[in-house]
């Protein structure tokens, strides 16, 4: 089996898509003036589908169609909350691999629609994300199509992995600071198990920063403790990390490259929302904003932080 490791993650930089690879990334001069200190963005946002998922879910899709675990007559499933299903369609479209993807029934509508538009069949199933992904194993086994799981299938780390590539390359070129901390918004793992991963191979004086909202603490309780910790529920504004059932796969790479994990409430999430809209010139969805509300009570120092601003697909109005 694949593992994630920086030579994986410095090998697939090349795989990921152009329309993927290279986002922006900056020191901000607003964040900068909020702190007293850098602040490093990097934009994982400005590219087709709007969220970091492209990546990861580019690499595992094209794995498993050159293994021929997928193809034309045999279909992916996963669920989502609907970035990941994105990434996923995206990719499953340009292999010409079909693609249900499982989702919530209060899942968010403009996301649910983005994945319709990118071939995915949606299919509304449950309470939760973690509801969903139950209907999604259920109907991959009834189907014997492929299911693919957030957080467990290595390649997605590794893509994630590629956009801490980007930052110590850019620090090497001195086009950005060297950071004491990056802040990761955590959802099912992938992310932050990809970018730890590098970080602590290329950057290890950089402390890796995992980021929950307390309503969905899930990973958080499991990274503390040493083992899965399930929560009975989620309630959070930030849907995209809304996970009450941990990744074992991803929960085991955390424990070796994550630092520490931060809680921050519903209403830091939403303040800091709206800073990043009033200083960054990117749509900010609330599971982006969640690293920065988390920043905003980091230890003083003068040294550069950063964080990714993982999406910016937002609900309807009024939703």
């Amino acid at each position: 089996m694949t593992e994630v490791s920086a030579e994986a993650i410095r090998a697939a930089v090349e795989r990921v898509p152009a329309a993927f690879r290279a986002m922006p990334q900056f020191v901000s001069e607003p964040l900068r003036a909020a702190l007293g200190r850098p602040v490093v963005v990097m934009a994982e946002s400005a590219n087709p589908i709007g969220c970091f998922k492209g990546r990861g879910t580019w690499l595992a899709v094209e794995a498993l169609a050159a293994a021929g675990e997928v193809g034309e007559r045999s279909g992916l499933v996963a669920a989502s909350a609907g970035n990941f299903g994105q990434g996923v369609a995206y990719a499953a479209r340009a292999h010409r691999v079909p693609f249900v993807v499982f989702a919530a029934r209060n899942a968010n509508a403009a996301k649910v629609a983005a994945m319709r538009r990118l071939g995915a069949e949606v299919r509304l199933a449950g309470e939760d994300f973690d509801a969903a992904r139950e209907a999604a194993a259920e109907y991959a086994a009834r189907s014997g199509w492929r299911l693919i799981i957030d957080g467990q299938d290595p390649h997605i780390a590794i893509g994630a992995g590629t956009m801490a590539v980007e930052l110590t390359d850019a620090v090497e070129r001195r086009d950005l600071p060297s950071m004491d901390a990056l802040y990761v918004p955590v959802g099912n793992g992938a992310l932050i198990a990809g970018v730890g991963t590098w970080l602590k191979a290329a950057a290890p004086a950089t402390r890796v920063i995992g980021v929950q909202a307390t309503g969905a603490p899930a990973m958080t309780y499991s990274w503390r403790e040493g083992r899965a910790i399930e929560t009975p529920t989620v309630e959070t504004v930030a849907d995209g990390i809304a996970a009450r059932v941990p990744v074992a796969e991803a929960l085991a790479i955390m424990r070796r490259c994550v630092d520490d994990m931060v809680l921050v409430d519903d209403d830091a999430i939403v303040a800091a929302q709206r800073e990043l809209t009033a200083a960054l010139p990117f749509t900010v969805e609330p599971s982006a904003a969640a690293a920065w509300a988390a920043m905003r009570n980091a230890p003083a120092g003068a040294g550069a932080i950063g964080f990714i601003l993982t999406g910016g697909n937002l609900p309807p109005p009024g939703d």
